[in-house]
């Protein structure tokens, strides 16, 4: 949902007026309120709120499954080294280093 002019506010009045706009913002509409000229906060309905941390563990999810894949092919291709011989191989470098 695009953020529109009116949907820009000021914190000073947002202070005066947090009643009206969290009416607004269990309507739908999304607020930036603006501290100094600048972006500051966003106030969104609490259920949008959940809705986005869904789609980000959803996301976290998914980039898991990508990396388990991307594993697994390279078990498949056998592109692996035994970890015990690779420790050990780091160990022995940095004692010479």
């Amino acid at each position: 949902m695009p953020v529109s002019s009116k949907d820009v506010i000021p914190l000073s009045q947002a202070r005066s007026r947090l009643s009206d706009i969290a009416d607004e913002v269990k309507t739908g509409a999304e607020k930036i309120i603006t501290k100094n000229g600048e972006s500051y906060v966003a106030l969104i309905d609490a259920a949008r709120l959940d809705y986005y941390h869904r789609l980000e563990r959803e996301r976290i999810h998914l980039l898991l499954l990508e990396d388990a894949e991307k594993g697994l092919n390279d078990i498949a291709e056998g592109k692996v080294t035994d970890a015990r011989r690779t420790l050990r191989r780091l160990r022995a470098k940095r004692k010479t280093a």
